[in-house]
């Protein structure tokens, strides 16, 4: 099976700065994916043609389930922080999980945000920027595969260094009860050596993603934890969409060493 993980700019492509939801489609449609995590996602934003980019991967990606996770409420200038149990029907951004497996269960867990702002250096700046962190959380899925049952865990990490460290420590713990085998996908906002050591899990794809005209470093993964095995070389193309490449990897399930109940 292909899983694949995407931060996808809400749709943009640096190109021509514009959002065209067939050409994110297609995006989507070219990595083939049987399981896709989705970050920086929009439903219902004006700077995304009001379309709900969630349902739009689905469909192009054949999927039979999805999940979209707010954790902002809003407009860009005007957000306000969401519970990622929340499924507002007012303009939203957060993190989804499409898969063509069936789903049996679903559970969303809240990431720790930090309550004041910290200097960050962001890119074209010289000088750090008093920065607040935006909410974060975690959508994690049993998936009744041909293989066997597989949990995946789809996440989007702070861009503050070392804070992401603390979420991703904190999502570790909280995914010790989810059954094995398990994959990790997501935007980290950290380096391969720190995702392996903050959670204990395998590096299953190494690819450089960021900056998508020119990867320079890897900053998006898929960590794998249990009997599964990664199957080639993963796949970082250019999709023609975002500020990040998309890494897809195929896996096989050795058999399914979890217990028994849902996430």
């Amino acid at each position: 099976m292909r899983v694949a993980t995407f931060n996808i700019l809400h749709g943009r492509s640096l190109v021509d700065g514009r959002v065209d939801v067939a050409r994110f489609a297609e995006a989507v449609k070219s990595l083939d994916a049987d399981v896709l995590a989705l970050q920086e996602v929009d439903r219902d934003q004006p700077r995304s043609l009001q379309a709900d980019l969630t349902t739009v991967a689905a469909r192009a990606a054949g999927a039979t389930a999805h999940r979209f996770v707010a954790t902002l409420h809003g407009e860009p200038g005007t957000w306000t922080a969401a519970s990622g149990m929340e499924q507002p029907d007012i303009a939203a951004y957060g993190i989804a999980l499409v898969s063509r497996f069936p789903v049996l269960g679903w559970r969303v867990t809240t990431l720790p945000a930090l309550a004041h702002t910290v200097p960050v250096i962001h890119p074209g700046h010289r000088w750090p920027q008093l920065t607040r962190d935006e909410p974060r959380a975690a959508v994690s899925a049993l998936l009744d595969t041909p293989q066997g049952r597989l949990t995946v865990v789809a996440t989007h990490l702070s861009f503050i260094p070392g804070w992401n460290v603390v979420q991703l420590r904190r999502l570790a713990r909280a995914s010790r009860e989810l059954p094995r085998p398990l994959v990790l996908l997501g935007d980290l906002n950290l380096g391969t050596r720190a995702a392996v050591r903050a959670t204990g899990w395998r590096l299953a794809a190494q690819a450089a993603t960021f900056p998508s005209p020119a990867p320079a470093r890897q900053i998006d993964h898929v960590l794998v934890d249990g009997a599964i095995t990664p199957l080639g070389p993963p796949l970082a193309p250019d999709a023609g969409v975002s500020d990040h490449r998309p890494l897809a990897v195929d896996l096989a399930l050795d058999g399914w060493a979890g217990g028994a109940g849902t996430p």
